[in-house]
């Protein structure tokens, strides 16, 4: 067996002579758990998505609509009919007030009534009149006609219960009651700012009493699922 030569000192090396090389180290060889860890992270795919617990993926789906089958009312037939009937009732008490508050006739207020087509032009003479309480009357009274429709209308009709819904509703009745004033009854005048006030004053119903009633009457429950 050939023995290999140690290697000189500096020296006492010769000018321009190589030694030998030596044999190639081989680089050490990792434990057998550290080569299987690195070999699986080269093959292995990307990591799958963690599981959640059941109860994250739960509040994850979405929500039954309520117009879906899969949900049923909290409240039973019976209670949902008769919160209805009282809602029905209370519109037509209110249909009575309006009516003679809106479109009895006055003939005394002939020279004063003039048709107003401008947002705001009410309003301001309304603010710029010396008597507080006349000015409280007008704004207030025109605000306090569309409180019902908002508190009612979300009891009464459920697919209708969304605020845009019975905003717009209000100021299509306030405006046919606004247009019959002003073409039929003697000493009323048509006032957009009117209808304006009405539907405010819907939305102040509705956000007060109205949507609470009407979620609260029409809800609806996710049925359990079936094992």
């Amino acid at each position: 067996m050939a023995r290999t030569l140690p290697r000189l000192p500096a020296a006492l090396r010769i000018p321009g002579k190589r030694e030998p090389a030596e044999p190639a180290r081989s680089a050490p060889r990792l434990p057998a758990v550290l080569r299987r860890s690195r070999n699986r992270r080269r093959t292995d795919p990307a990591p799958a998505r963690r599981r959640l617990p059941a109860l994250s993926r739960r509040s994850r789906e979405p929500a039954a609509r309520p117009g879906s089958p899969a949900g049923r009312h909290a409240l039973p037939l019976p209670v949902r009919l008769l919160a209805m009937l009282v809602a029905f009732a209370c519109m037509v008490a209110f249909a009575v007030v309006l009516a003679r508050l809106t479109l009895q006739p006055s003939p005394a207020s002939v020279p004063l009534t003039h048709s107003n087509l401008h947002p705001g032009r009410s309003l301001n003479a309304y603010l710029q009149q010396g008597q507080f309480r006349d000015t409280v009357k007008q704004i207030g009274g025109n605000v306090l006609l569309g409180v019902p429709f908002g508190v009612l209308v979300p009891v009464l009709a459920p697919r209708a219960r969304g605020v845009l819904r019975v905003l717009a509703l209000t100021a299509l009745v306030m405006l046919m009651v606004e247009l019959a004033q002003g073409a039929l009854v003697t000493g009323r005048a048509f006032d957009i700012d009117d209808v304006i006030l009405n539907t405010g004053g819907a939305l102040l119903g509705w956000l007060l009493l109205g949507r609470r009633l009407g979620r609260g009457v029409h809800r609806r429950v996710r049925q359990p699922a079936a094992e």
